[in-house]
């Protein structure tokens, strides 16, 4: 009988803090730095032990750049993990 068990918030032990985006508009995010970001989340999400999203933080910066208008977004996911990964050591 094989039966997949579901984490709860009492069984979380790490939490990893994992950005998507930025808000500075002096230093943009390249589209390599934007897909690292988003691969980094994947593994968090995939990889053994796989993480659960516990909550996020959304930030929005709004500029004014001559007549333009430039809105910016950052979010920050918590990742909830029943223990530190393995792959986090290595600095990953």
């Amino acid at each position: 009988m094989n039966r997949e068990e579901k984490s709860t918030l009492t069984d979380i032990r790490y939490i990893k803090l994992v950005p998507v985006g930025s808000v500075n508009p002096n230093n943009p995010l390249s589209d390599q730095s934007r897909q690292e970001q988003v691969e980094l989340l994947n593994r968090c999400l995939n990889d053994y032990p796989k993480g659960i999203i516990i909550g996020k933080d959304i930030t929005i910066g709004r500029y004014l750049i001559g007549e333009h208008e430039l809105t910016m977004e950052k979010i920050t996911y918590h990742i909830g993990f029943t223990r530190k990964p393995m792959w986090e050591s290595d600095g990953s």
